[in-house]
């Protein structure tokens, strides 16, 4: 297919816009990736750099101060219990010798 000269005079000035509106679509996306890069990275130091509210632990009042004594009281008998139950039980056959030689 050969070109003629008037058809080069309209060809070559699109192909020249065609360029220009590629690259710039290009820059375009690449401006659009580096924004939202910096967003994140902005979005991301807030994050790192912001206080996290804890609630405020001064307000136990003296009942719940009771209640936990009792309660770790109650639990430490508990474990006694249990420490002297497993020191009164007796496993069957472990610390008796038993003869397997035939």
């Amino acid at each position: 297919m050969s070109l003629k000269g008037i058809e080069l005079q309209i060809a070559i000035p699109k192909t020249f816009d065609a360029g220009k509106i590629a690259d710039q679509h290009q820059q375009n996306t690449i401006h659009q990736q580096m924004n939202a890069n910096e967003a994140l990275k902005k979005e991301i130091e807030r994050k790192q750099l912001a206080v996290n509210d804890t609630e405020d632990m001064d307000a136990i009042s003296e009942e719940e101060e009771r209640e936990g004594n009792a309660s770790n009281q109650s639990m430490l008998s508990k474990k006694k219990d249990k420490e002297q139950e497993k020191q009164t039980a007796k496993h069957p056959f472990k610390g008796n010798f038993i003869d397997f030689s035939g």
